[in-house]
């Protein structure tokens, strides 16, 4: 599923929306069908720690889900994929994918993305919202506390024209349990 450019695509549904780290030509609102945004990865590290444990999120089977899509040159590529290698494969808790996604003009093409391994015990498997929250509340790891990633998504995706009611009900959780 080409666009008969001389680019590839990069399918962001997290923090690669609105901080891509990455060269690009263009960037445009894209949508993914079969998987959805969703806080089902433990974080051991970035937003929590072995012993106490955060959230991040993964592609997860599943609904769809709205997010950026970014064109990159092709002549860029292989630094980009290095780049992209070891910003998101620290621990191996996602799956490197080709993906079909609808870009907003209609456009059809495939993207280079990452959806969660459930085969690693660090896969959070159908928490609730208020375990969500639990689990996010507590977490603070190298990044700083999990709470801020959640709080900085909600309103990214806010200032991007993608709400989220899943992730605004996690936050409403979150500020509920917090107090």
């Amino acid at each position: 599923m080409s666009d008969g450019t001389d680019s590839f695509w990069v399918f962001g549904y997290g923090s690669l929306m609105w901080n891509p780290g990455f060269p690009h030509r263009a960037r445009t609102v894209a949508t993914l069908h079969g998987y959805h945004r969703a806080f089902c990865v433990y974080s051991h590290m970035y937003r929590g720690t072995p012993e106490v444990p955060g959230l991040v999120l993964g592609l997860d089977r599943g609904g769809s889900c709205r997010g950026m899509a970014y064109e990159v040159e092709r002549t860029d590529r292989a630094q980009v994929m290095d780049y992209l290698h070891e910003r998101e494969m620290v621990h191996y808790v996602y799956l490197p994918r080709r993906v079909p996604v609808r870009l907003d003009d209609g456009r059809r093409v495939e993207a280079h993305t990452y959806v969660a391994d459930r085969q690693t015990e660090r896969y959070a498997c159908k928490l609730s919202v208020a375990e969500t929250a639990r689990l996010i509340a507590q977490g603070v790891g190298k990044r700083g506390p999990n709470t801020e990633y959640l709080e900085s998504t909600v309103a990214h995706l806010e200032e991007m024209g993608l709400p989220d009611a899943h992730l605004k009900a996690v936050l409403a959780e979150v500020r509920r349990q917090t107090g």
